[in-house]
């Protein structure tokens, strides 16, 4: 049984909610019949509840999404809520809708988005895993954090050739090392007050970590938002160069650590914006004259599925005209076809700034 706090502080914070101006897919899709429906739910192994779920959201009215999942077994739970979410944030993946098996594609068909350096500032891919057989990190226990980075450690030490680099556990972390990765941006913090709201940053730093390679164009965080964060970066506009080595990466990483996969849903990631093929390739554009034609930017944006935020993610403003401009369907479609089409759309960007 969900016991009685829980199903109080869920009736308060649903009341608030309900009575606020919050635009969060949250607070669109949970009806009084679906909040009645879930609230007295738990997950089988971990026993989350819908607090555990929804709580960022209800502490932060304004979250775009406000949901995350505590374990894998809450997206079967409490599909009623996910399941309308998803299909909203992922451009119509329905209930009834299959993602499709991995497939990265013929690597060797992207190429230089801006090979003359006068519009990309730098171009990175990253992709989330979880490891099979841990819940996310509302659930995690301190040892399960630290057994977590202990394998993710050993894994990536085996890593060769570009791809072999360094691993930084977060704990004890010198003020040298600590200053070297905060200058290069690899340094992530302690989440934020919506992934704090879900409580998502427990044991701090325990089992955190970061590791990267020598020449700084490949990183992974262990134990941030998702279990794994797998990033692949460099400066400048070479897309096709940057997927090819997250690809290598992420295949070698696989060969030794299973990932959490779900049938229907693909690659299985603590937040719901993340699933299916967990990709987010993006760009550090510089648009100006678009800049200034905000509706155009949009247009081309929508039209290729892109997301447009600040130059420091998201909630921030584009400093200097530099764009932060990534894809934003990762569900339903392949990963090759997923980086597709934000290089198609940064293409045409590029093509109309060079027009206007």
């Amino acid at each position: 049984m969900v016991d009685a706090a829980v199903l109080e502080k869920l009736e308060t914070g649903f009341k608030k909610l309900e009575a606020s101006d919050s635009k969060s897919l949250l607070k669109k899709y949970l009806s009084r019949e679906v909040f009645d429906a879930l609230k007295t739910k738990k997950t089988p192994t971990f026993g989350s509840t819908l607090l555990d779920v929804i709580q960022s959201g209800l502490e932060n009215h304004d979250s775009g999404v406000g949901i995350y999942a505590p374990d894998a077994e809450a997206y079967t739970v409490f599909a009623d809520l996910f399941d309308p979410i998803i299909e909203d944030y992922h451009g119509g993946f329905k209930k009834t809708d299959k993602h499709p098996p991995k497939n990265w594609g013929d690597v060797s068909v992207f190429g230089n988005l801006d090979p003359a350096g006068e519009f990309v500032v730098s171009t990175r891919v990253r992709c989330g895993r979880s490891l099979e057989g841990y819940p996310f990190n509302p659930c995690l226990t301190e040892e399960q954090y630290k057994e977590m980075e202990q394998k993710v450690s050993s894994t990536l030490s085996g890593l060769e050739g570009e791809l072999k680099g360094t691993f930084y556990p977060l704990t004890g972390m010198s003020k040298d090392v600590q200053q070297k990765l905060i200058d290069d941006h690899f340094l992530f913090k302690e989440g934020d007050r919506f992934l704090q709201a879900a409580n998502a940053c427990r044991f701090w730093p325990s089992g955190r970590g970061i590791f990267h390679n020598d020449a700084k164009t490949f990183l992974v965080w262990c134990n941030e938002e998702d279990h794994l964060r797998i990033i692949s970066m460099q400066m400048g506009g070479d897309l096709g160069a940057v997927y090819r080595r997250l690809v290598t990466a992420v295949n070698d990483i696989e060969k030794r650590l299973p990932f959490s996969h779900h049938d229907r849903l693909g690659f299985l990631t603590f937040c719901p914006t993340n699933l299916g093929t967990t990709v987010r390739a993006s760009v550090h554009i510089k648009v100006p004259k678009l800049a200034a034609n905000k509706a155009k930017l949009e247009e081309v944006a929508s039209k290729y599925n892109l997301q447009v935020r600040g130059t420091r993610g998201e909630h921030t403003e584009a400093e200097g005209g530099i764009y932060d401009i990534s894809n934003k369907r990762r569900m339903g479609l392949t990963e090759f076809d997923a980086v597709k089409e934000m290089y198609d759309g940064i293409a045409e960007l590029i093509k109309i700034e060079k027009e206007l």
